[in-house]
């Protein structure tokens, strides 16, 4: 069933351990990152990258304090449409990167790009935004960090992953599971080896309460926030305060809710850890049956199906009652003949049916003593820091061998526009077959027509007409 390319690039090398010791910022990433060896590391003692950054939000900035903590890059320039976020974004990177130097500031992500002076691109901005700033950096020679989820329709998608392969540009997904030392350990130890036996289904979830559903009057724009470009080609709603961190997301508009934000991630877990390509056929029922006072448009309940030989990948969201596992509320259950797998970012649980076997459990590492700055700085997601840490060293090594990294482009565009079919098949009320071959839902023509989403003018959609 695999059909996209996971290449590993961490055992690759022959540098000499001894070389790698030299440097104290080195030594620090090699506790963090036993998995990925000495030789994977060089890079952190060779020439710096230059390095941009596209959208200064919440998780853009924490993406770039994560590769500044791993490598020694030159951050020259920051683009968002926000004037405050810009400034904050400045001010940390001229604290905490080498040269001291305050990047370059810009409102226009095209302005940045056409200084083409850029090594890497990181790009945090929200999804409506991704397609178009990737493919632009891409078109720029620079390779590219691109968040989950790639885009917010399929065309989208395929846009970015043709972009890459034309260009021959590195791009790597914030699809960082992959790169979180205990899931690393879960699959080599339980699933690679076998431990689960058959696998007969599959079960993802998210129960966190995190559908924003406020009714904020429309206010005026401030006029540090260019609202104009910040929606860029989305439709462009009534003002109704600040859109950044949660509230985008709780809207159509900008994303594909729940199941772009959360089933993305671990979707693209299930599938690397048991080598999934596409699914056979897509299915999904669900909408907005309990959280109906407020603005938001995005489901509160959903039920996604994606079928495999064999088993089927079932995701379930709720954003209201508790979850049944409280242990596990954003969670992989994997059910194999010989026991039951429980996976997430803050810990996993092997349980064997033998009652002879011992279970297996795991916790997620976190790293305060190589990276005390964790404790401090505002926002972070502690359990995810290595994870991320570890994913920015792997596109970092990926980039100076130009090989595929371990969330590469395929494999995000097959684990977004899976979960962007979901949404499709919930809004049409039938299931859908997709060809990545033929870039056709099959036999559904209307279906296909909606691979595409309008453009506001004058925006231009990458992927045709």
């Amino acid at each position: 069933m695999k059909s996209d390319a996971f290449v590993s690039t961490g055992a690759s090398f022959n540098i000499s351990r001894r070389r790698f010791l030299q440097s104290a910022s080195a030594v620090a990433a090699l506790a963090a990152f036993p998995l990925l060896g000495a030789d994977a590391l060089e890079i952190v003692n060779g020439k710096p990258k230059r390095v941009g950054l596209i959208g200064a939000g919440w998780y853009g900035k924490s993406d770039l304090w994560r590769l500044i903590q791993v490598a020694p890059v030159e951050v020259v320039a920051v683009c968002d449409p926000d004037k405050q976020m810009l400034a904050g974004a400045v001010e940390i990177a001229s604290q905490r990167q080498k040269s001291k130097k305050a990047p370059r500031t810009y409102g226009d992500y095209r302005a940045l790009l056409k200084e083409k002076d850029l090594d890497l691109v990181l790009i945090g901005s929200p999804d409506h935004w991704h397609a178009l700033q990737a493919i632009a950096a891409i078109e720029a020679g620079a390779d590219v960090y691109l968040q989950k989820p790639i885009s917010v329709d399929v065309r989208e998608g395929e846009a970015i992953l043709d972009a890459a392969r034309q260009h021959k540009r590195v791009v790597q997904i914030g699809t960082q599971r992959k790169s979180t030392p205990h899931l690393i350990d879960v699959k080599k130890q339980i699933v690679d080896a076998g431990l689960l036996g058959k696998i007969g289904h599959v079960e993802m979830c998210c129960y966190f309460h995190m559908r924003a559903n406020g009714n904020p009057p429309v206010e005026p724009v401030p006029d540090y926030l260019d609202y104009e470009m910040w929606t860029g080609p989305a439709p462009l709603r009534p003002y109704d305060g600040l859109p950044h961190k949660r509230w985008w997301r709780t809207f159509r508009e900008y994303g594909n809710g729940i199941v772009g934000d959360m089933c993305v991630h671990m979707f693209d877990t299930a599938r690397w850890m048991l080598g999934l390509g596409w699914p056979k056929r897509i299915s999904s029922v669900g909408g907005i049956y309990v959280q109906k006072d407020g603005k938001s448009n995005i489901s509160d309940t959903q039920t996604a199906t994606f079928e495999y030989d064999g088993f089927n990948a079932v995701w379930q969201h709720r954003t209201w009652g508790s979850p049944p596992d409280p242990d596990y509320p954003w969670a992989l259950f994997i059910y194999g003949e010989k026991g039951t797998l429980k996976a997430s970012t803050m810990r996993a649980d092997f349980i064997p049916l033998n009652q002879n076997a011992k279970p297996v459990h795991f916790e997620c590492q976190y790293e305060s003593d190589q990276y005390p700055e964790d404790q401090t700085e505002k926002d972070i997601e502690m359990n995810a820091a290595p994870a991320t840490r570890r994913h920015m060293l792997d596109f970092l090594a990926a980039v100076e061998k130009r090989s595929r990294p371990v969330a590469d482009i395929e494999a995000g565009h097959i684990s977004t526009a899976s979960c962007i079919l979901a949404n499709l098949s919930m809004d049409l009320g039938r299931p859908l077959v997709y060809d990545p071959k033929q870039r056709v839902v099959v036999g559904d023509e209307a279906a296909t027509q909606l691979l595409r989403r309008p453009y506001r003018k004058p925006w231009q959609h990458p992927g045709g007409a």
